[in-house]
């Protein structure tokens, strides 16, 4: 079992930056893949990134590349989402996942995951 925790959402105005982390425990942090998600209210859970077991390969969203940015500290067991210009339709309950082998867009990809932290982009 691994277990997820994320922390760092709040409330920023648009334009502004937030960072979430992702602490993992439980397994072999570097055994595993990890991927943002995020769920807007009545809207689908979307991909946003991931980053694979060593940080040295990244994917991004279309809608956040350029603005966003993943990376991992395999030491502290836990990965970011650093969020630059921040826009209304970021708004979301953002969710972090590992994956055991797979590190792709689909959440059917990844093992386990947080409960999620909100991020709220006011305008």
């Amino acid at each position: 079992q691994v277990q997820l925790v994320e922390s760092g959402g709040g409330l920023v105005q648009a334009g502004g930056s937030l960072r979430l982390s992702c602490a993992a425990s439980g397994r072999t942090f570097s055994n595993y893949a990890m991927g943002w998600f995020r769920q807007a209210p009545g809207k689908e859970r979307e991909f946003v990134a991931a980053i694979n077991w060593s940080g040295g390969s990244t994917s991004y969203a279309d809608s956040v590349k350029g603005r966003f940015t993943i990376s991992r500290d395999n030491a502290k067991n836990t990965v970011y989402l650093q969020m630059n210009s921040l826009k209304p339709e970021d708004t979301a309950v953002y969710l972090c996942a590992a994956g055991r082998y797979g590190w792709g867009i689909a959440g059917s990809e990844y093992d386990y995951w947080g409960q999620g932290t909100q991020v709220t982009v006011s305008s």
